[in-house]
């Protein structure tokens, strides 16, 4: 299946944030070139049934190996919020700056992952970006889409 790719920003940046879009925009585009040359192994992963371990073998490996991601970052805390981020990946652009990768599978419509990642991104003082990584369909049993997460959280 296709890879596909959505951007968001806010419609006005401040001069300060314009080096860091194209950073991530880099990053973005290696990702989408990474996650492209690895659709047959993905869409073999990505049946009815399999676990979710099977795409957490594919994507991290990209992540980590490919890209430079840390795994599991603890992240700071902001000030008056208990809790602390632990994105499945991390990318720190610069000091206090830096990148969330989450990889959702069934978990972003059934129970939804999407608004939480999108919450660590937005509680963590060190990260300004989030890649949401996410299927674009999950399967039924007979091979029909059930679901389409990436449509889901790509629609402004």
């Amino acid at each position: 299946m296709a890879v596909e790719y959505q951007r968001f920003q806010r419609s006005a940046l401040e001069d300060h944030h314009v080096e860091s879009i194209r950073s991530v925009d880099i990053l973005a585009a290696q990702l989408l070139t990474a996650l492209e040359l690895e659709t047959t192994a993905i869409d073999a992963a990505h049946i009815h049934g399999a676990q979710s371990l099977a795409i957490q073998g594919i994507v991290p490996a990209i992540l980590k190996g490919r890209l430079g991601f840390d795994e599991e970052v603890l992240l700071t805390a902001e000030d008056g919020i208990v809790s602390r981020p632990r994105p499945d990946f991390f990318y720190r652009l610069g000091p206090g700056e830096g990148v969330i990768a989450e990889v959702e599978r069934g978990g972003t419509v059934n129970n939804n992952h999407d608004l939480k990642d999108i919450w660590k991104a937005h509680i963590a003082p060190d990260a300004q970006h989030l890649f949401l990584i996410v299927p674009n369909s999950n399967w039924k049993e007979h091979g029909r889409a059930r679901e389409r997460p990436f449509l889901r959280v790509s629609i402004a």
